[in-house]
């Protein structure tokens, strides 16, 4: 997940909290001290986290709070609160509309990802609907023309640019004309960089943006940059109208809390952040379940969103009623894991389950728990139709197993693998047997139709644990009762009364 080691470090500061019998002054201290130690060692400016340790201890008053309050929870939500207000500039950015063209200028410094975040960004509003469209305006780069076209290929993007115009103002104006007249809603225009700020670049990007004037100029910039990402985004907002910021390369780099925080201080929302090289590695940063992930606290309107994505409407009762009936097949779970790999990566997707731990999903065994995912949906590819559709287990006797063996190219003990991989599941699947289908059978009515004790059967002990026991699960499903709250994670916080 994005800052693992930040979310960790907090995350472990709210657990002894919680573990703490009595919450006093001194446990109060520890807590705010170790988040404290977090946030200085991911970069984030010293001013910033100062002024929100001081405005916590100001909201908290242990000797005031009646013996009824859920101290834990109090505390808690100034935590929450005062994260967010840290990393949110308290302004929308430009929304562009469906249907509506609207052109895109992507600015920054060169190395910080920016032709690849223009592609993702493309690629983003293309799976919902959009139809964009890519410009390279950037004639300083040798090979960022072939860059941006092999990419757009890639993602099936319409692309334009040249390899003998030298004027970027030239070409972005053409490109921009001609996808206006092929009806594209989104016109991404990508312009040049330098390894530093100098005049030629700020001079070069004024004039692009004002021959194409943009709806919304984006500032791309890189996290490992630290605190310097305040001085840097200041610079091209003086330069040209930055309208939001897109903080890119925040897979494994500990800086990424500096470069969040700074951008927020100059007033410019954060609208997307990269999380790895891939075109599907790039989530929307919206501050509030950002940071209830980064507490461990999940995204479950997050999590809801992606199901609805990758299961279409009609799709849904199918799957709803199969689930009500605990009846749990080799097709299902090989559909399932269709499903979850379309997703997107892996650890993204279960850092937004609440009380998801980053501990639980170290770096480097996401990239092999999906190969075993893709080794299993291989094996099942070699398998017939009765034995993917069938739920006796005795079906899978010891010649079947050697024939989707040596059809799949696999060794037997990794057949006898999946089989106690689709064992363990369908154990679980058994346990939402009677699960009350809601009318319409889709996805966000099943949420409110679950309660706390169908839930405490699947998830596993150590994840009831981080949320807090069955107490904290029955906060949990309160808040999924009702989906126009679950948006405010602050709710999501467990625990007993203290």
């Amino acid at each position: 997940m994005v800052l693992a080691q930040l979310g960790g470090s907090i995350s472990r500061a709210l657990q002894q909290m919680s573990n703490a019998t009595i919450i006093d002054e001194k446990v109060l201290n520890e807590c705010l001290n170790e988040i404290t130690r977090a946030l200085l060692q991911s970069d984030v400016q010293f001013k910033l986290v100062r002024d929100m340790q001081t405005n916590i201890k100001n909201i908290i008053n242990l000797d005031d709070l009646a013996a009824g309050h859920n101290k834990r929870r109090i505390i808690q939500q100034a935590i929450f609160n005062e994260l967010c207000k840290m990393l949110d500039p308290g302004k929308p950015s430009f929304t562009p509309k469906k249907g509506k063209t609207s052109v895109i200028m992507f600015v920054g410094l060169q190395g910080s990802g920016k032709t690849t975040t223009c592609t993702k960004y493309a690629y983003y509003h293309q799976k919902k609907g959009w139809k964009p469209a890519l410009v390279c305006a950037d004639t300083f780069r040798a090979g960022a023309f072939d860059q941006l076209k092999q990419n757009a290929t890639k993602a099936k993007i319409p692309f334009y640019g040249s390899y003998t115009e030298s004027d970027p103002v030239k070409i972005a104006v053409d490109g921009v004309d001609t996808f206006k007249k092929d009806n594209h809603d989104l016109i991404i225009v990508d312009t040049s960089g330098r390894h530093k700020q100098e005049a030629s670049l700020f001079e070069e990007m004024r004039q692009v943006a004002e021959a194409t004037n943009p709806d919304l100029v984006v500032f791309v910039m890189d996290s490992s940059i630290g605190q310097a990402a305040f001085d840097q985004a200041q610079a091209f907002k003086q330069s040209v109208s930055v309208g939001s910021v897109i903080v890119t390369k925040m897979d494994g780099h500990a800086k990424g809390g500096g470069a969040l925080s700074a951008v927020a201080a100059t007033k410019s929302p954060v609208i997307f952040i990269g999380t790895g090289e891939h075109m599907d590695e790039f989530e929307v940063f919206d501050v509030k379940p950002f940071v209830s992930r980064l507490l461990g606290m999940g995204d479950w309107s997050g999590f809801m969103d992606k199901i609805q994505e990758v299961v279409p409407m009609d799709q849904q009762p199918e799957l709803l009623q199969k689930l009500s009936e605990g009846n749990f097949t080799l097709r299902i779970m090989y559909e399932q894991f269709q499903n979850l790999l379309k997703m997107g990566p892996i650890g993204q997707v279960f850092s937004m389950l609440p009380g998801f731990s980053q501990e639980l999903m170290p770096q480097g065994r996401e990239k092999e728990s999906q190969a075993k995912i893709k080794r299993y949906m291989t094996m099942m590819d070699s398998m017939t139709n009765e034995e993917l559709d069938s739920t006796n287990p005795k079906l899978m006797n010891e010649s079947r197993i050697m024939r989707i063996a040596r059809g799949s190219g696999r060794q037997v003990r990794d057949v006898m693998e999946m089989l106690e991989e689709y064992k363990r599941l369908a154990k679980i699947w058994s346990k939402m047997k009677g699960l009350k289908i809601p009318k319409k059978g889709d996805m966000s009515a099943l949420s409110r139709n679950m309660n706390a004790q169908h839930m405490s059967k699947v998830l596993p002990p150590q994840m009831l644990k981080q949320i807090g026991g069955m107490g904290g699960l029955q906060s949990l499903m309160k808040q999924m009762g009702n989906m126009g709250s679950a948006k405010d994670m602050m709710g999501m916080f467990g625990g007993g009364d203290k």
